[in-house]
């Protein structure tokens, strides 16, 4: 396993490693988003997506309530918010695993822990913490990934 944790200030930087993360990924790569309630996971996706493709960030919201959104331009990617799922079996029983498995979309995947038993290897964990009003510790961890 590999990690390296970085401190941002802002939400621009945490917009911007977003950016410069998304540059370093292969295609098909899962990121599983760790942190509290407002810890910068949603803001981190924005800069994902708007650093894989031409997406308007503003475009990039949390899909709380439907669980997924997908993006689409030069590639795809798909953003699982998992926050509601009370039951791991649920994520299976709306096909959520399948989308898991389709060659060349990136996932990225906010409370991966509410599916655990079916996360697949290798991922990303990407975990923010809070150190203040607007600074994170970004800690980015490989599983199961020979190198970055």
């Amino acid at each position: 396993m590999i990690m390296k944790s970085y401190e941002l200030n802002s939400v621009e930087e945490t917009l911007s490693f977003g950016q410069d993360l998304a540059k370093q990924l292969p295609e098909g790569s899962i990121l599983c988003f760790e942190g509290d309630l407002a810890s910068g996971k949603t803001t981190m996706i924005k800069g994902i997506v708007s650093g894989m493709m031409d997406y308007p960030q503003d475009q990039v919201n949390s899909p709380t309530f439907v669980y997924l959104n997908i993006y689409e331009g030069d590639r795809i990617v798909y953003h699982f918010d998992l926050y509601r799922l009370e039951d791991p079996d649920e994520f299976l029983a709306m096909g959520f695993d399948e989308l898991l498995d389709e060659g060349g979309v990136t996932c990225c995947i906010e409370w991966p822990e509410r599916m655990a038993p079916y996360l697949p290897k290798p991922y990303i964990k990407v975990k923010l913490e809070h150190l203040g009003e607007n600074r994170r510790l970004v800690t980015v961890l490989e599983c199961g990934h020979e190198k970055i």
